[in-house]
């Protein structure tokens, strides 16, 4: 009796609705799960990790009003985005204008939330298949394998305790835990590096405890936009993977209903916010799919709860002095299973939708991508220079739409 006070239950037992103090337990478990991944990019590109927190926040709330208060999703910082934000750093040396192209990016999701309202998702599906968006994945971990092994060998046993504590937390541990490899790697990987005397905790003295997230204006470049907004074409289709899966889980099609093109304008208003205030673009999490998966709870309203936390939390300065006092090695611990894993998902891409490398234009495809992607290709348009997953994506498409299809 007191469970059906506290939760409404469907016909499969599923949890739909939470009552009371359990919902905010709830909400801080979705909290936890997408911390560790939301901070990440923030740390590995220099901007406010608060920034990415309160963005996070405000994000999700956006999507959720968008989408009709539905869907029971978070969205935290994208990893797609974190080559060419490193990119736009080394060249500008400011990332003001990182976070301009992150803007743009936002309004190319509202621009294919259009495509998708007026032609229909099968047709966006023939320019962007699995041959075409999978290496531009793949593209985006492997341009980002040197950062991983520069950071790590600053402090190879720091970075390998940290790597083998995210193996141990993936695969020996059950429950909830599973669901947190990164968070267990990057608190071990601290607490070593405490103990070896290499973290220095001048910052933390020094911050207040309350004070204003590092929020920060945009500026736009044409180069740096063209470095980071076509970025948005790999994560439209990561974007309807993600939705589809959250909706399998839940036992809902949310591409029907709200709508594809209500949860991209969702995720689009969302990238574009957290570019305007300073953060790095968001995207919906999987984490949290995976938590909705575990407990088998559906309420939209305890990942709002979380969205909350994550705003209250950005404005606590001490808490983010702390996480700008974790060694770089940590990071890179981290990342050498992150950065692989972001071009395995490529791989999984093209398996799962069983692409045949036996035919010769599939081959091709995925070669130029590759080739052009990693190997540091430039397409100049007068001051617009072209490369990285953006020239790939745009010489992947054409290949796709002009090479015969034919053994």
């Amino acid at each position: 009796m007191e469970m059906e006070k506290t939760v409404t239950l469907n016909d499969s037992g599923a949890i739909l609705k939470v009552h009371g103090w359990r919902k905010t337990i709830l909400s801080l478990q979705h909290f936890i799960a997408m911390f560790g991944a939301t901070v990440l990019v923030p740390l590995l590109t220099g901007l406010d990790p608060l920034v990415s927190l309160f963005t996070a926040g405000i994000g999700t709330l956006l999507f959720h009003s968008v989408t009709g208060f539905s869907v029971p999703v978070f969205l935290g910082s994208s990893f797609a985005f974190i080559a060419p934000i490193l990119l736009v750093k080394e060249q500008f040396g400011d990332l003001s204008y990182a976070t301009g192209g992150i803007v743009i990016a936002g309004l190319v999701y509202l621009l294919f939330a259009l495509l998708v309202k007026v032609i229909g998702l099968e047709r966006v599906n023939k320019v962007f298949p699995p041959i075409v968006t999978g290496p531009m994945i793949m593209v985006i971990g492997l341009t980002l394998s040197p950062v991983a092994i520069d950071m790590a060998s600053q402090n190879w046993t720091v970075s390998l305790i940290v790597l083998a504590t995210v193996i141990a937390f993936s695969t020996m541990v059950r429950g909830f835990f599973r669901m947190i490899p990164v968070l267990m790697g990057v608190l071990v990987g601290y607490i070593v590096s405490v103990t070896m005397g290499i973290v220095d905790f001048t910052v933390v003295k020094e911050s207040p405890v309350v004070a204003l997230p590092g929020f920060m204006l945009p500026k736009f470049d044409w180069k740096a936009i063209s470095l980071i907004a076509p970025v948005a074409i790999a994560t439209f289709m990561e974007h309807i993977g993600d939705i589809t899966t959250n909706g399998a889980v839940v036992g809902k099609n949310f591409i029907e209903k709200p709508g594809l093109h209500r949860t991209l304008i969702g995720d689009g208003l969302a990238t574009a916010v957290a570019g305007l205030l300073g953060g790095p673009a968001n995207t919906t999490y999987s984490e949290n799919t995976g938590v909705l998966a575990l407990t088998r709870v559906y309420d939209p309203s305890v990942l709002r709860g979380a969205a909350f936390i994550a705003i209250i939390l950005a404005f606590f300065a001490k808490f983010g002095a702390v996480l700008r006092t974790i060694p770089t090695p940590v990071i890179g611990g981290v990342s050498l299973v992150l950065f692989g894993m972001i071009a395995s998902v490529g791989v999984r891409t093209m398996i799962n939708a069983k692409v045949d490398f036996s035919k010769s234009k599939n081959l091709l495809v995925v070669s130029f991508i590759l080739t052009i992607g990693i190997g540091g290709a430039i397409l100049k348009v007068g001051n617009i220079a072209l490369k990285g997953v953006g020239l790939a994506a745009l010489v992947g498409i054409i290949a796709n739409l002009v090479i015969p299809d034919k053994d």
